[in-house]
């Protein structure tokens, strides 16, 4: 099977990142998208609580009826340590050998690439594709690129406006806005 493997924090899961996996799906022809949120971020970046990411990954996944999954993996694989993209891919590839796994990044990581623990490494067991976020490169030497760009969306501007109370509609899917209500999530301690 056609995986591509959709990382991110996801604090929160929006719009883009649905938008992401459709295009995945139906403009790229991979037949599952597994989204696999963070458990710890790599770099120490301070992330919501793991439960609340997977969920609302899993309300964001609901509409594509089976072919978005969320993937946890990461919190076994990374309780102790910091996450590296590259032991999640060869957990996943000796769990699933006949799967051809794609690792999707968007084009504001292209910076940090080589910072990636056993980046070149990475690279050679498995292709990336660049999905296309507005003001960040376009093309990239060795990267194959998506061929369509993503709405100028992010996470930590949904946070700072859930922070403020404001509203989230048009900003992340409904079933997302309602979880981030109820748990009272990314409001001022």
């Amino acid at each position: 099977m056609k995986i591509a493997l959709f990382g991110g924090s996801f604090d929160p899961p929006h719009l883009a990142h649905q938008l992401a996996c459709l295009l995945l799906l139906e403009g790229e022809g991979f037949e599952r998208v597994w989204m696999l949120p963070t458990y710890r971020h790599a770099f120490g970046k301070q992330l919501g609580p793991f439960e609340d990411r997977v969920e609302m990954c899993a309300l964001a996944a609901r509409p594509f009826g089976g072919r978005v999954v969320v993937c946890e993996v990461e919190r076994a694989l990374f309780a102790e340590r910091p996450n590296r993209t590259f032991d999640t891919l060869e957990h996943l590839q000796a769990h699933a050998p006949d799967d051809a796994f794609t690792i999707v990044v968007g084009s504001d990581l292209l910076p940090e690439l080589p910072q990636w623990w056993n980046f070149e490494a990475l690279r050679a067991r498995a292709p990336f594709l660049v999905l296309r976020r507005p003001g960040h490169p376009r093309e990239a030497p060795g990267f194959r690129f998506a061929h369509l760009e993503l709405p100028d969306l992010s996470s930590s501007a949904i946070r700072r406006r859930a922070a403020q109370g404001l509203p989230l509609e048009g900003l992340v899917a409904s079933a997302v806005a309602d979880h981030i209500r109820a748990r009272g999530l990314y409001r001022p301690t």
